[in-house]
């Protein structure tokens, strides 16, 4: 039997059929999604944490260290790679493609659970981590300018306003804010006044956190209204932290000047 033999013998509808299959095809390519790695379900998680003002060898030595030796004990962990940014740390791990995803995620909680003792106290907030794609990329980068806003003020507008109202629209999977960071104030200790005044860097630490709060004071009532007594005393200039007591000494106050 000859196969083209029926298609010699019609050549209209021969002609016919390869021009609808010309059109579809060229349909079909128009239509081909394009990218440029697979769309492969890469088993791949990354890990923030965050620590206001820390320089970045601090970052890396103090935060992603103690994460990355607890992450080296989950199997499957085929690469892992962190970047350490002022104030902010970031580990991507890469499991190998056989690794359930949800899995390797619950070995990841159970590995920042494990490292949270190592990591410094004063950490705001535990790691957080999120699965994520290589192949995703940013489709849309809006940024901010303003004439009377400093950059602090609006990383804060965009992180606490902006990014919840885009994180909230139907098919947002992530917000970034970048660019800059809130505002921190530094403090460069004196080892020598330290060790002069007998004063623990935690205690400067503590005394410090203290100062720069904002909680109420207390109530006022009379028996029928009462009333709330707040006061803002956070400090919002770095002259402002050069008289705060950090510690008694001889009857005499300590002040942060002092020791730094």
């Amino acid at each position: 039997m000859n196969i083209s033999a029926p298609f010699i013998k019609r050549p209209v509808a021969t002609t016919l059929l390869t021009i609808g299959l010309a059109v579809s095809g060229m349909l079909a390519w128009g239509l081909l999604p394009v990218s440029p790695l697979p769309q492969v379900d890469f088993p791949t998680i990354q890990v923030t944490a965050t620590l206001p003002g820390a320089e970045p060898e601090t970052m890396a030595t103090s935060v992603a260290a103690p994460l990355e030796r607890q992450f080296g004990h989950i199997a499957g962990l085929t690469e892992m790679t962190s970047t350490s940014y002022l104030g902010s740390t970031s580990i991507a791990l890469q499991f190998d493609l056989s690794r359930n995803i949800d899995g390797a995620a619950r070995d990841v909680q159970a590995a920042i659970n494990a490292a949270r003792g190592y990591l410094p106290p004063d950490l705001p907030n535990n790691p957080s981590y999120r699965k994520v794609n290589p192949a995703d990329s940013p489709i849309m980068i809006v940024a901010l300018t303003s004439d009377t806003l400093s950059r602090g003020q609006m990383y804060d507008a965009a992180s606490s306003v902006l990014q919840q109202k885009l994180s909230q629209l139907p098919g947002v999977g992530q917000v970034i804010v970048g660019g800059s960071s809130l505002p921190a104030v530094r403090v460069e200790m004196n080892p020598t006044a330290l060790n002069q005044y007998g004063i623990a860097l935690e205690t400067v630490r503590g005394a410090v956190a203290a100062t720069t709060q904002y909680r109420p004071k207390g109530q006022l009532g009379d028996g029928v209204r009462t009333s709330e007594i707040a006061s803002n005393d956070q400090l919002l200039k770095a002259s402002e932290y050069a008289p705060v007591i950090v510690a008694f000494r001889s009857g005499r106050p300590v002040r942060l000047s002092d020791v730094a």
